[in-house]
């Protein structure tokens, strides 16, 4: 695969797998469709994989562009932030993501925060310095900086995406493969705890979705629902990966459960960070050869499958 398909089938696996509380093939939000994430991740995967060559901040605003062509809400806008980055680093130069952060200029920062204005994501207020509706006066990973504390995208410009490739990365690894050696155990479980059709790809997303939740609030949660509910979220997700799903049903009820909350009140509960830091960590680890991943047809059948399965959930007390 090269770079733009590459960028293409992260976005898809993150958006394709049943991952609690976020929209993919089984469910929806009132605006948004798991359709709008499969045009999504056609739309920027070309602008993205120009970052090298045309700068990170015009990489950025050219995939939102798109994007907005292609959907009528800000799907993806996340996730930009976080690949062009990645996709501008030489293949050759795995850890030159620091270079890549330390020459972004002032010019990166307005084009994205003009992305950031067409995209208008949820939550946003403003700030006393380097707000998005002024003109920068500082370049964009000093800009980020100013947003890293409340912000886990921006933190990772701030950290030469530290927590990304020490954590995410790592856990990533280990569900791909505990998953994969646990195939024929979810193959006999998956109908009755209700996700029919559960395969190695979707549960190592899945579980990675869990471990990062527990791991920290969701900033966009924060934004939305503030501190306590962020919390609250956090606490059930550790529940969830104490069971040690999808290996024993409890843990496919505890699962539900979480989902059921998360889709509550509006889906303002979306966590919609996490699920852009799941994108950039499949990107690394499919660019730099540590995962095989499923083919684009693969991911768009199972997608299908998904979608004529039958939505009843397990019982639960």
């Amino acid at each position: 695969m090269n770079l733009a398909e590459q960028i293409e089938i992260s976005c898809l696996m993150e958006a394709t797998a049943r991952k609690v509380g976020n929209v993919h093939p089984g469910a929806s939000f009132e605006d948004l469709c798991y359709d709008d994430f499969v045009s999504a991740a056609a739309a920027i995967a070309e602008p993205l994989a120009a970052s090298q060559h045309v700068g990170l901040g015009r990489s950025v605003l050219n995939a939102i562009e798109q994007t907005h062509r292609e959907s009528r809400s800000n799907v993806n806008l996340g996730i930009a932030l976080l690949i062009a980055p990645l996709a501008a680093v030489a293949l050759d130069q795995p850890e030159g993501i620091a270079d890549v952060l330390s020459q972004t200029t002032i010019e990166d920062a307005e084009h994205v925060y003009a992305a950031i204005r067409l995209a208008r994501p949820g939550g946003m207020g403003q700030v006393k310095s380097q707000d998005v509706h002024d003109r920068p006066t500082i370049s964009l990973r000093d800009a980020m900086a100013l947003a890293a504390d409340r912000d886990r995208i921006a933190e990772q410009y701030s950290t030469n995406y530290a927590y990304v490739e020490r954590l995410a990365l790592p856990w990533l690894l280990d569900n791909w493969n505990w998953c994969h050696q646990l195939g024929s155990v979810i193959r006999q479980i998956d109908t009755l705890a209700g996700l029919p059709g559960l395969v190695p790809w979707e549960a190592s997303v899945i579980r990675l979705q869990l471990k990062l939740l527990a791991d920290g609030p969701d900033s966009l949660v924060v934004r939305k629902c503030g501190s306590t509910v962020a919390k609250e979220l956090q606490e059930r997700a550790a529940a969830v990966v104490r069971t040690d799903w999808p290996a024993h049903l409890e843990g496919w009820n505890a699962l539900h459960r979480f989902d059921e909350w998360l889709r509550g009140d509006g889906h303002r509960r979306n966590p919609g960070t996490t699920a852009d830091l799941i994108a950039a960590t499949l990107l690394i680890a499919i660019r730099y050869d540590v995962i095989e991943p499923p083919t684009r047809d693969e991911v768009l059948q199972h997608a299908a499958r998904i979608r004529q399965a039958p939505t009843e959930k397990p019982h639960h007390d």
